[in-house]
């Protein structure tokens, strides 16, 4: 099946698109006419998209637009039609025996048909056997294009929750629409972590830095200004121009888009998109690994038997060679789970459509092995093991604190005086102006932004800003940032933990203020002045040593910390700050690589501290994964002690445990320093991305499997690396969902422990669903040989003939492979959770899928079965150990179509016993007996399928079957019933030394 799959890739690949002109292309291109954007200004771009880029496109114009110029999206090859599909469901190995099997059939019935003495009957009057067989594998062929057409539908509602999103300007509001709906015209919003979805021409950019290695190969990521190019350059140095496939790795900006599809750059460059072939699964290759050991081990079965036969007896007409050949592919047929491939999809599939909608959205159905495996998962503190419901809850500044009142992002609130001061007191106004300086400096340095929308406050951008916007319209502090503009910006990053902006002051001439904000160690370090009482003094080592001492306060307290600071620059010209460099026109180059000018002699204005609330539910998670052997780290930036408190709190370590620092890693002499530290520690504080992607390395040299959360686009390279790269749905970037594996739609660190579950489970319901299937056809290969090589002994065959007489017909295996076989198969695929799959440790990716024990399991049953289903057909044949002497009056032909049914039935309700048994290695099969509601209606309808194919006359001609009396009904189930005995014996035997051990 899968190969079948890989197959039908290269034929589309073959089949691909020409990367001809199209009509929306040509549309698009006569938008601008011969323009080159690059070298026309932002204003004139947008008169020739006509879009205001104030307020961008309305939604009716961007509708017209998406039907004329088409989805945002490049060519790729056609789909497969469906019946090209069909067809590939007959191009098996399997299938190609089975057909040589109907040739040699038919040749065999054409001999029979001419043989026959004039007068005679000639046998059958239609070739049956081979008549069934096409029919069988015509319904296996469309069983596995529904079963295949039903994962496909799962793989591409997946695709569809993980489609990439843009932010565009419609109607002059800020909104994420799909990738694929970005038209000409349209206001691209960037941000850092963006991918860029279509080419655009720059409108505004502040230390706007994007990579585009995947188009131009440039290793750095290139500066990005809006400014009009004089002349025409290379693609790489086009820094007005935005380029689709390329990603944001640092600042903001907005953009005009000048072309979508195939008529961006990469779509210029794209001969063709060719479907990619997906590497095979370790769970796949050990399928192939097993269908070629049983392959083999029925060759050698086949031709052991057909050279004893040829040697002791020898083969006397063309009717013997026939017989030898129909036996080998009996065997063969027996061997091989024919429907396994389609089935171990399906299965995928429907799992990986349960954990969508418990918010865990798995790309891929494969890695739904490695879930299962995981054995340390390293978390991000904000948003994942907190609630991401960020409130300003302190206020410290020079003079005293006061505590914001109100939660949520609702600007409802007041300040509270603490530590006795009266309200009323002279203390209290100057402790109120130092809280609204340090609140309206907050927000000025600050890219979130809080609306109401329907009655409901709703919040763009990062929750930790938004929370200072809140806390400062709280006490007005929004009066005064309302006479601030912003003209220039220093990005917050990972590396540099500080944020800082320029602002003019509309009522003061125009004037230039820094605003920053930044972790208050960090940001205090920038710092040489403080103001305290409405004046600025120098800033003391005693005032440094009693902000430090305040933050180790608050962190301790569970509050995550940030500083503000400001400085005046005395001018309305950035040229004229000292250490500003300017080009040879006199203009100010790139702010953002000029912080080491503006990000000093800074005056502290105090500081705040953000509450964010563990969930509730994260702690019980936590204890479930421990108890599953799943280890949990915490990675955060912030302050150790708020990292240490909320980890205690969360049963991540002890409550005397400790954070490890970046620093305190980056001290770490060597690999094998760092390896000895990440063995032992939990939580990490203070930390940058690279740190996080040392610690997932370090971990997965010791050999664990490691789930690594991110966010932003400086977490892509770690959850890439890890085992089971985790973005979050809600905060997290495109550029870090592309990287992951799996996407939490709700951001929650209990939705990860769950999908780990859930992908045992599903691991476990493969494992069931294997058991049963293999040991099944253990069963028929098992009945199969020793009813040939014992057929004398057990009466099959009658002394005084010679040849090959099989105990069951090829037919008969196929219907119980492909039909009675799938339907339970299916539904185990599906079984709840028998074993506690949370209370043992997780499986090392080395190990095999059937293991020692699961073969044990295998070999055991089949032979049961193939005991049962023998003594049952012995009981109806004269001659043999069991016989009931009533068939004596029976002609040997008449005693083998009796017997043939009965031996059919046993084996098709001994393994509809061994489904029950198979849902679990050592527990009972009667401990949730009626738990798996389809398993049931599976087995129903394998019941009612063989009383068909048993009483329906010309069914009777075609499987070489009679209708049973009551009494061999009575004996077919009690036989058949002795696997699920057998099976639970096991079981006790197992589970006593399981205990002893």
């Amino acid at each position: 099946m899968v190969d079948r799959q890989q197959d039908q890739s290269k034929q589309s690949a073959i089949a691909t698109n020409e990367v001809a002109e199209s009509e929306e292309v040509r549309a698009q291109q006569a938008l601008l006419g011969d323009a080159d954007p690059s070298l026309t200004s932002a204003e004139d771009v947008a008169k020739a998209l006509n879009v205001d880029p104030a307020r961008g496109l309305s939604e009716e114009e961007a509708k017209r637009r998406l039907a004329k110029f088409g989805p945002n999206e490049l060519a790729s090859a056609p789909p497969v039609p469906k019946w090209k599909k069909f067809l590939a469901q007959f191009q098996d190995p399997l299938v190609y025996l089975l057909i040589a099997a109907t040739g040699i059939s038919l040749v065999a019935w054409f001999i029979e048909k001419a043989n026959a003495q004039p007068g005679a009957e000639g046998g059958e009057a239609l070739p049956f056997d081979a008549i069934v067989i096409i029919l069988i594998l015509i319904v296996n062929a469309v069983l596995g294009y529904m079963q295949e057409a039903k994962a496909e539908a799962a793989v591409e509602a997946l695709a569809q929750m993980t489609a990439p999103q843009t932010s565009v300007l419609r109607d002059g509001k800020v909104q994420r629409i799909n990738t694929t709906d970005v038209v000409p015209g349209d206001i691209i919003v960037l941000a850092e972590g963006d991918s860029v979805s279509a080419d655009g021409r720059l409108v505004n950019a502040a230390s706007l830095r994007i990579a585009e290695a995947s188009l131009t190969g440039e290793s750095v990521p290139v500066g990005k200004k809006p400014d009009t190019l004089e002349v025409a350059k290379a693609l790489g140095d086009r820094a007005n121009m935005i380029f689709n496939g390329t990603s944001v790795t640092q600042g903001t900006g907005r953009a005009i888009v000048t072309g979508t599809g195939m008529n961006t750059q990469v779509g210029k460059i794209a001969d063709m998109l060719s479907a990619t072939e997906d590497e095979k699964t370790p769970l796949q290759k050990e399928m192939d690994y097993v269908s070629k050991i049983l392959g083999i081990a029925v060759c050698i079965i086949a031709v052991v038997v057909l050279v004893a036969l040829a040697v002791l007896e020898g083969f006397n007409d063309i009717h013997d060679v026939i017989d030898s050949l129909l036996l080998a592919v009996s065997l063969a047929v027996a061997a091989v789970p024919e429907g396994l491939a389609a089935i171990l999809t399906v299965v995928l599939a429907l799992g990986v459509q349960r954990m969508a909608a418990h918010n865990a959205i798995v790309k891929k159905l494969h890695s739904v092995e490695t879930l299962g495996s995981a054995s340390v998962i390293c978390s991000d503190k904000t948003g994942t093991l907190t609630r991401n419901e960020m409130t300003v809850e302190r206020v410290v500044t020079p003079s005293g604190e006061v505590q914001i009142t109100g939660t949520g992002y609702a600007p409802e609130g007041r300040m509270v005086m603490t530590g006795g001061v009266s309200p009323e007191s002279d203390e209290a106004r100057v402790i109120a102006d130092e809280v609204v300086a340090a609140l309206a400096a907050g927000a000025l340095a600050n890219d979130g932004e809080l609306r109401q929308e329907n009655g409901r406050w709703e919040i763009v951008g990062d929750p930790t800003e938004v929370s200072l916007i809140v806390a400062a319209r709280k006490v007005k502090a929004d009066r005064k940032t309302e006479r601030f503009t912003r003209v220039a910006e220093i990005p917050f990053t990972s590396e540099r933990k500080r944020m800082s902006i320029i602002a003019k002051d509309d009522t003061d001439s125009g004037k230039l203020t820094v605003f920053a904000k930044g972790a208050p160690d960090v940001l205090l370090s920038y710092c040489s002045r403080i103001r305290v009482g409405g004046h600025v003094r120098k800033l003391t080592e005693g005032d440094r040593q009693s902000i430090l001492a305040t933050v180790e306060r608050l962190s301790s307290e569970a509050y995550r910390t940030l500083g503000e600071a400001c400085r005046p620059l005395e001018t309305s010209s950035l040229a004229d700050v000292p250490g500003v460099t300017v080009n040879a026109a006199g203009q100010v180059a790139d702010i953002a690589d000029q912080a080491e000018a503006i990000e000093t002699d800074l005056i502290w204005n105090g500081m705040v501290g953000i509450i964010d609330p563990p969930r509730t539910e994260v702690r019980d998670s936590v204890a479930e994964a421990h108890r599953a052997g799943i280890r949990t780290v915490m990675i955060t930036g912030d302050h150790p002690l708020t990292a240490a408190r909320i980890a205690s709190d969360l049963g991540i370590i002890a409550k005397d445990g400790k954070a490890m620092t970046g620093d305190q890693l980056d001290q770490l002499a060597d690999e094998a320093s760092l390896d000895k530290a990440t063995a032992d520690v939990s939580v990490y504080a203070r930390v940058a991305p690279e740190h996080k992607l040392k610690i997932v390395e370090s971990l997965q040299r010791q050999g664990n499997i490691v789930a690594m959360t991110g966010d932003g686009v400086n977490d892509a390279p770690a959850v890439k690396t890890a085992d089971i790269g985790v973005a979050m749905g809600i905060t997290g970037t495109e550029v870090t969902k592309q990287s992951a594996k799996m996407i939490l739609a709700d951001d929650n660190f209990s939705t990860i422990v769950a999908a780990v579950r859930e992908g045992r489970v599903i691991f476990d319901n493969i494992r069931k669903f294997l058991r049963y299937l293999l040991s099944s056809n253990v069963g028929e290969v098992f009945t199969v040989f020793f009813g040939v090589v014992l057929a004398g002994f057990l009466g099959i065959r009658q002394p005084e003939t010679v040849g090959v007489t099989v105990p069951l017909l090829a037919t008969q295996l196929l219907w119980i492979n492909l039909l009675t076989d799938a339907a339970p198969a299916l539904a185990m695929g599906v079984d709840p959770q028998t074993d506690d799959v949370m209370a043992r440790r997780p499986r090392k990716v080395t190990d095999r899928v059937i293991d020692a024990s699961m073969w044990g399991d295998i070999i055991y049953i089949g032979v049961i079965m193939a005991i049962v289903t023998l003594i049952g057909m012995d009981m109806h044949l004269a001659g043999g150990l069991f016989t009931d002497r009533s068939v004596d009056a029976l002609g040997h032909e008449a005693q083998m179509v009796e017997a043939r049914t009965m031996g059919f039935t046993i084996l098709v309700f001994a393994q509809l016993f061994n489904a029950l048994a198979s849902r679990s290695h050592l527990q009972s099969a009667f401990v949730g007996l009626f738990s798996n509601k389809w398993l049931w209606g599976a087995i129903g309808l394998s019941i009612v399928l063989q009383l068909v194919v048993i009483y329906v006359p010309f069914l009777n001609s075609a499987f070489g079957t009679t209708p049973l009396s009551a009494m061999a009904w009575l004996e077919c189930i009690g036989l058949a019933a002795f696997v699920l005995v057998a099976s639970e014996l096991r079981k006790i035997v197992l589970r006593i030394m399981d205990k002893r051990q």
